[in-house]
C-alpha cells in the first residue's frame, strides 16, 4: 500500500541531519555521480602526502572513507567544520586514523601554521576562502576540491520557490580566478551536470533539510501547500527529477626561486 503523503513528510521531518551521510536515500532518491571520481582520486594522491587537511570536513565521512582506502595513511591528518553536531561525529570517524578536528567557522582562519599541509581536501565547501588554503599549503602542493556549481538543483528550487535567479558565485570560472588572485595556479577545472531522482516526497523534505541552500529557510510548515503539490507530482510521473551541478577544481601552489634553491644554488 503506498504511504500517505502525511505520514512520509512526517517521518523525513523527523529523522536527524547530523553528519554528511546520505544512506537514508537508498530506495527513495538516486544521484548521478561525477565522473572524475572525487574519493578515488583522492585515494591516489594520499600515498604522497605526510600532512593533510579536509576543510569543512562535515561527519568525517568521506574523509575517513578515503583514509580507510589509502596505502598509506599520512603521518597528520587533520580536518575543520563549523556545526558542532558534525564536529562530535567527525571525531568519532576520523579518530581510528588519528584524524584531529578543529571546530572553527568556515569564513574564519584556518588555525594552522603557514605551509603546514602537502595537501588539502575540501568536498563540497559552503565557501572557500582562497587566501587561508594558500598560505597552509607547502609550496609545490595541492588543493583538490569537488564543488557544487551555480543553479544546482535548480529545478527543484524553482518547484518550490517559483522561478529563481542563478547567482554566478558558485561558478567554476569566478573559484579559477579567485584562486589564481590567490597566487595559485589552477591545473585541472571540470564540470558535470548530474541527474538527481526522487522517488517520494519525504526524500524531498529531508533533502531540503540537510542541504540548506537549495530552497533557504525551507520549513514542512512553510512550504506544506508545495510539498503537497510535490506529492501528487511523484505519484503521477513515478520521480521528480532535477540536475546536480559540481565541478573539480584543483589548484597547486608554485615553488619560487627562493624555495627552489639548495644551499644557495638555484636549481631548475
Amino acid at each position: 500500500m503506498a504511504r500517505s503523503f502525511e505520514d512520509l513528510v512526517a517521518e523525513a521531518a523527523a529523522e536527524s541531519t547530523e553528519g554528511w551521510d546520505f544512506s537514508w536515500f537508498d530506495g527513495r532518491a538516486t544521484e548521478e555521480r561525477p565522473s572524475w571520481g572525487y574519493a578515488r582520486s583522492v585515494v591516489g594522491r594520499l600515498p604522497d602526502a605526510a600532512a593533510v587537511l579536509d576543510v569543512q570536513t562535515g561527519g568525517g565521512e568521506v574523509f575517513a572513507e578515503v583514509l580507510r582506502s589509502t596505502s598509506r595513511i599520512p603521518g597528520v591528518a587533520c580536518a575543520t567544520e563549523s556545526w558542532p553536531p558534525n564536529v562530535a561525529v567527525a571525531r568519532e570517524n576520523l579518530a581510528a586514523f588519528g584524524g584531529v578536528v578543529v571546530e572553527v567557522e568556515d569564513t574564519s582562519p584556518l588555525p594552522f601554521d603557514d605551509a603546514a599541509f602537502d595537501l588539502v581536501l575540501s568536498r563540497h565547501p559552503t565557501v572557500v576562502i582562497w587566501d587561508e588554503i594558500a598560505r597552509v599549503l607547502q609550496p609545490g602542493s595541492t588543493y583538490f576540491s569537488q564543488q557544487v556549481g551555480p543553479g544546482s538543483n535548480r529545478e527543484l528550487t524553482d518547484f518550490m520557490m517559483g522561478p529563481q535567479p542563478v547567482s554566478e558565485s558558485r561558478s567554476p570560472d569566478r573559484a579559477a580566478a579567485q584562486a589564481a588572485t590567490a597566487g595559485l595556479e589552477v591545473v585541472d577545472l571540470r564540470r558535470e551536470s548530474l541527474e538527481v531522482r526522487f522517488f517520494d516526497v519525504g526524500a524531498v523534505v529531508y533533502f531540503l533539510r540537510k542541504v540548506l541552500w537549495t530552497v533557504p529557510g525551507f520549513t514542512v510548515d512553510g512550504y506544506h501547500e508545495r510539498l503537497r503539490a510535490m506529492h501528487e507530482h511523484v505519484q503521477r510521473h513515478g520521480s521528480f527529477v532535477s540536475h546536480a551541478q559540481r565541478f573539480l577544481i584543483e589548484a597547486r601552489k608554485p615553488v619560487t626561486n627562493r624555495e627552489a634553491s639548495v644551499g644557495g644554488a638555484f636549481v631548475p
